[in-house]
């Protein structure tokens, strides 16, 4: 739990400061993991499923409503626009673990 709030904030710093990080990302099975939230400004996610199941990605807006923003399946990339105070919901599309790399950068509101 530290790490994913370790991994939340440094996330918020980098946006805030127009950097971006990366990371090297499991999700357990039935687990999800959410990426932002709250941040003053956009962002942008490049996902890329480095792992052998498929992966969901949804979004949470602000005002608490969630949409699809689809899936990812196994060596699939994809690039996805969040709006300011959205979180990326990034879920395992299966009974086993998933494994993504993702880069995240300040990159305006979603399109």
């Amino acid at each position: 739990m530290i790490h994913i709030r370790l991994l939340a904030l440094s996330l918020l710093t980098a946006l805030s400061a127009g950097r971006s990080i990366h990371s090297h990302l499991f999700v357990e099975p039935g687990k999800q993991f959410v990426l932002g939230g709250d941040q003053e400004g956009g962002f942008r996610l490049v996902a890329h499923n480095t792992g052998p199941v498929p992966v969901a990605v949804r979004e949470r807006r602000r005002a608490g409503t969630v949409a699809e923003r689809g899936a990812l399946a196994p060596g699939q990339r994809a690039t996805l626009r969040f709006a300011p105070g959205s979180a990326a919901l990034v879920r395992s599309g299966s009974a086993r673990r998933a494994e993504l790399d993702l880069d995240t950068s300040g990159g305006g509101p979603a399109a």
